[in-house]
């Protein structure tokens, strides 16, 4: 069970192949060998660990520096055993299906936002839940704690999945195209995408809008043909997506956390050589520490392009009390959902709020 959340494990697949690499790096495909326990041994191409991680965000994002700096560092820590290919912006996979993906070991790695996982178990939908989390902080004590925490990544392993890590994208704001959003009644009749979520979903129907899952690859061409009047999103993903040009209105809400569970197969990680995992391990935990630490760093900045780009009529933050009111609306979503989630689970959320 783990008890500290940055300290996690990866799980990764001996490959018999190299395969084409994301970004700079690029080799070519050649046949395996095994490799050997020797640290100090030189690392031939064909001998390499590869891991494929996919993702559907684009580079610039939390996520996806997260991924570019695990790909340097477990090159680092491992002498150069480990080839990481990061896949970004749906290549491989979307999102409603990478998780299937790693179960299969069609990937090696993926970090989905945990409405993904929750398809799997209906426990993660905690994250879902409107104003469950008043800042990332109380995120992280919620997942150092047996209550949460544990309790959410030993379930994994029911699934054959091993529970890496939770990468911060922090709060998710509103957009939408027709009118500002300031109180609920704003919301009625509104179209807005959502993630494959039932808490989501309910979240939107709480305030007579109309949610529609959709992955995350295909939102702003449903946005820019009015498929969908709307949306939800961190700062760094409407700025990288370039929501922010197909709509016209913005709402700093800070209404609903937006983290990833950094994901693995449970066979890969017990199969790997001791000394290799040692160097993965380092890797993802200095990674993860710099997620926590930059995270909101990079929505801040992306907030500050938003704005320099001029493409919104209006951004509206809203006010203590018109949170508030936001609350009071939105809050029968946690009762409509407690026998599903678990009463306890929810009571503890609540703890926190």
């Amino acid at each position: 069970m783990l008890k500290k959340w940055t300290m996690f494990t990866m799980a990764f697949v001996l490959s018999v192949s190299v395969l084409a690499g994301c970004g700079a790096r690029s080799q070519e495909s050649s046949g395996g060998n095994e490799i050997g326990n020797d640290n100090d041994q030189q690392v031939t191409s064909e001998e390499k660990i590869v891991v494929k991680f996919s993702h559907v965000v684009a580079e610039n994002t939390p996520k996806g520096q997260a991924a570019i700096m695990f790909e340097q560092l477990a090159e680092e820590y491992t002498g150069g055993r480990v080839d990481v290919q990061v896949f970004p912006n749906s290549q491989l996979y979307n999102d409603d299906d990478v998780l299937a993906a790693v179960q299969q070991n069609n990937i090696q790695l993926a970090a989905p936002a945990t409405s993904k996982v929750s398809k799997l178990f209906p426990e993660w939908t905690i994250f879902d839940f409107p104003f469950a989390f008043p800042n990332v902080e109380a995120v992280q004590t919620a997942m150092e704690s047996e209550k949460i925490g544990d309790k959410l990544f030993s379930m994994l392993n029911e699934q054959n999945l091993q529970g890496l890590a939770m990468w911060d994208n922090g709060f998710k704001q509103m957009t939408l195209d027709e009118h500002p959003l300031i109180n609920p009644e704003d919301f009625e009749g509104q179209k807005f995408r959502v993630m494959s979520s039932k808490v989501l979903e309910a979240q939107f129907e709480a305030v007579n809008a109309n949610p529609t899952p959709m992955p995350f690859s295909e939102v702003y061409s449903a946005l820019e043909q009015g498929v969908i009047d709307g949306q939800e999103n961190t700062l760094s993903n409407i700025y990288s997506k370039k929501f922010h040009e197909v709509q016209n209105y913005m709402t700093l809400s800070n209404h609903g956390y937006l983290g990833y569970a950094v994901i693995t197969n449970s066979d890969f990680w017990n199969g790997l050589p001791e000394d290799v995992r040692a160097g993965l391990d380092k890797a993802m935990e200095e990674t993860t520490t710099w997620v926590r630490e930059n995270g909101q760093r990079l929505n801040d900045e992306n907030l500050s392009k938003i704005k320099e780009d001029n493409t919104l009529k209006d951004i509206h933050e809203l006010s203590d009390e018109e949170k508030q009111v936001w609350m009071d609306a939105m809050d029968p979503v946690y009762d409509q959902f407690e026998e599903e989630v678990g009463k306890d689970l929810i009571d503890a959320i609540k703890e926190l709020r």
